[in-house]
This record gives structure tokens, C-alpha cells and sequence, in this order.
């Protein structure tokens, strides 16, 4: 019912940036939280920053002051901005959303996209 697409992932050398987008699309009432979380090789997802509808966002300790995450509600879109990387941040980014699809009670879901590689060389 609803797709999120990520995109802006690649290879970066310590220091530089990328700048993650995610476009959702489908079936969509109203979108509430959006967020980015990674999964690097061998470790659980942890979530990397995530921004209410009333655009309040939430970082993880070791991403503060280095990335920023936004939202485009006309477009459907979460952004990340990331500076200053580092070889730790390396991992596959997903976006998740939290989606109502109707204006009926209990119509709100998780949405996941497909994830987008992110690697940091030192």
C-alpha cells in the first residue's frame, strides 16, 4: 500500500558527506514519525535520527552535531544530511515511516524501505 524508496547512498572518504532521501508513496492519509536507521555487518538495526510531523527529531549520541534529518511533508520526503563521516558510520541505511492510510481508528503502519549502502573509507 505504501512504498518508500531511498536513494544517495555510496562510497565517501572519512570527513565528506552524503546527503540520504527517502520518498514515500502509495496510499498515504498522513504520515506521522519519520526516521533513519542502520544496520552495519554483524550488528542490529539502531536507529540514527527520526523527526516527528511536528518536526522534533531525535539523533543517536555518536550522529549529534554531525548529521541532520529533515522532511518535506509536500513531497512526502525525508532527508538526512550527513557530515563529517566517519568509518563507524558505515552500514545500510533504511528509512521507516509511520503511515496512516485512512482517517479510521487504528489505520496507522510501519513502513521500511529497501535500504541504501553506505560505506565510510578511512
Amino acid at each position: 500500500q505504501v512504498q518508500l524508496v531511498e536513494s544517495g547512498g555510496g562510497l565517501v572518504q572519512a570527513g565528506g558527506s552524503l546527503r540520504l532521501s527517502c520518498a514515500a508513496s502509495g496510499r498515504i492519509f498522513h504520515i506521522n514519525a519519520m526516521g533513519w536507521y542502520r544496520q552495519a555487518p554483524g550488528e542490529q538495526r539502531e536507529l540514527v535520527a527520526a523527526i516527528t510531523s511536528g518536526s522534533t527529531t531525535d539523533y543517536a549520541d555518536s550522529v549529534k552535531g554531525r548529521f541532520t534529518i529533515s522532511r518535506d511533508d509536500a513531497k512526502n520526503t525525508v532527508l538526512l544530511q550527513m557530515n563529517s563521516l566517519k568509518p563507524e558510520d558505515t552500514g545500510v541505511y533504511y528509512c521507516n515511516a509511520r503511515v496512516e492510510v485512512s482517517s479510521l481508528p487504528y489505520s496507522e503502519y510501519d513502513y521500511w524501505g529497501q535500504g541504501t549502502q553506505v560505506t565510510v573509507s578511512s
